[in-house]
């Protein structure tokens, strides 16, 4: 007769180590991914050389083998909000592990979901209730689902631009079209321009619209909605009876300087809200969708439709406690002053060398989420090379910046989206001062460079090679 192991007696059998399997096996890290997930990823990444081995990592920075630091100002395309291994964060999810809860059950109704809906519904008052996924294109997926039920309406608009996630049904209002190439048919949504209200009130009158789904910054190119415009759009949408969606995966929590970026615009109340990204602290994948009482009531109108919409995985217990802990965290530490504050230092700085340098068109952006964009220089011997990474391949001279920016100077950033000459900055929001002294010093020496005919150029033409050999 066997008995159960108490929840304290750790495991005397099997032999499985992580820590063994990771000394063992951990070189070959490239090889491995090669062979059996993204091939296209190794070879991008050595390509521009990106291939870095990176040992350890904490807050907003990384280390390789040899001990030297690296800045991350990417953040792992937001999601580590308080930066990597936060310890508040850590111990909340020793102790949910340690707790032995009954999780997952699907006949009970476990407090921690409750409690975190609840903490995130205190930063949107006039919203009520959450459903609880897995990822930002899973919040989406919801949302859209949830539009359409509850107007009784087929089509959603997005804004030209836009990236709402790579599902099925999120791809169908990404504004970007090498996302949706070859994945026909899509759900018959339709693109307007951000801030043209003339075009939304087009669409809305034909009467078939449940909702726009809108960020109120584009992480594409960091475009900012209008002044006004979300407001605009709101009023013209509740008129013709259609729903605001604020997909706030990326900008929410604290990124824009606001706990949502739609917050910084007076009277903006949309009718869904979209957050993922940091709500995980980086541990564990998380998405929620909320929204008004009256769209969940259509929703799940009766206990036939109980589980009409539902996730496997959702609300899982270790997901609730990392939500918790990052929202306790954020109140803590001030992490939205915080990125408000270091948001503008950095801005204002990195704006201040539009007069130095002719090569740099524009610093955008709110709190810690800044897009740089380059543009086509004054001088004729600028021109020249700036016309030749133009010809093979628009963004060339924006990945030009992004190399030596991690080569020579340790800085991990991106590129912003395919073909634009824009970066992007999403650094942890913990940063402060030094992060931004390092960097504004780094991409001023890369920016030197660019503009005495340095190594920059050299690598340029490599990348010339490689765009015009794989067309």
């Amino acid at each position: 007769m066997t008995t159960a192991r108490s929840a304290s007696e750790p495991s005397r059998t099997g032999s499985f180590d992580l820590g063994a399997l990771l000394a063992e096996r951990g070189a070959e890290r490239y090889e491995l991914h090669t062979r059996y997930l993204n091939h296209q990823l190794p070879r991008m990444l050595r390509t521009i050389g990106f291939d870095k081995v990176y040992e350890r990592a904490e807050g907003a920075y990384f280390w390789d083998a040899d001990g030297n630091d690296y800045l991350d100002m990417l953040a792992g395309f937001g999601v580590m909000g308080l930066g990597r291994h936060h310890p508040v964060v850590r111990r909340a999810l020793h102790d949910v592990l340690d707790a032995s809860l009954a999780d997952l059950t699907r006949f009970d109704c476990q407090p921690l979901p409750g409690l975190l809906a609840e903490r995130l519904l205190a930063h949107s008052p006039h919203l009520d209730r959450v459903f609880f996924g897995n990822s930002g294109t899973e919040a989406v997926e919801g949302a859209l689902k949830f539009a359409r039920y509850a107007t009784g309406r087929p089509r959603v608009l997005y804004c030209e631009h836009a990236f709402h996630g790579l599902t099925t049904g999120s791809l169908s209002v990404n504004g970007e079209s090498g996302f949706r190439a070859g994945f026909a048919p899509l759900l018959p949504d339709t693109a307007v321009p951000l801030g043209d209200l003339d075009a939304l009130e087009r669409e809305l009158r034909k009467g078939d619209v449940a909702a726009l789904i809108v960020e109120p910054i584009q992480g594409k190119g960091v475009h900012e909605a209008p002044p006004g415009y979300l407001r605009a759009a709101q009023e013209l949408l509740h008129r013709h009876k259609a729903l605001l969606i604020a997909d706030e995966v990326q900008t929410g929590l604290g990124r824009t300087g606001a706990f949502y970026a739609h917050q910084h615009e007076e009277g903006v109340e949309p009718d869904l809200v979209c957050v993922a990204k940091a709500l995980s602290g980086g541990y564990v994948p998380v998405g929620a969708t909320l929204g008004r009482d009256w769209i969940f009531r259509k929703v799940y109108s009766s206990m036939d439709r109980v589980l009409v919409h539902s996730a496997s995985f959702g609300a899982n217990a270790q997901a609730m406690a990392a939500g918790l802990a990052v929202l306790s965290v954020m109140e803590d530490e001030r992490i939205v002053a915080n990125a408000r504050s270091t948001g503008e230092l950095l801005r204002t700085r990195l704006a201040a060398l539009t007069e130095k340098y002719e090569l740099l068109a524009d610093v955008r952006g709110r709190g810690l989420m800044i897009g740089i964009e380059f543009g086509r220089p004054r001088s004729l011997k600028l021109r020249g090379r700036w016309a030749m990474l133009q010809a093979a391949r628009k963004g060339l001279f924006a990945q030009m910046v992004v190399v030596p920016l991690l080569q020579r100077h340790r800085i991990l950033t991106q590129v912003s989206g395919d073909h634009m000459e824009v970066i992007k900055l999403i650094p942890p929001l913990i940063v402060g001062e030094r992060e931004v002294d390092r960097f504004v010093d780094a991409f001023t020496a890369v920016m030197d460079d660019a503009h005495d005919g340095g190594l920059v150029w050299e690598f340029g033409r490599t990348l010339v090679k490689q765009a015009v050999a794989h067309r």
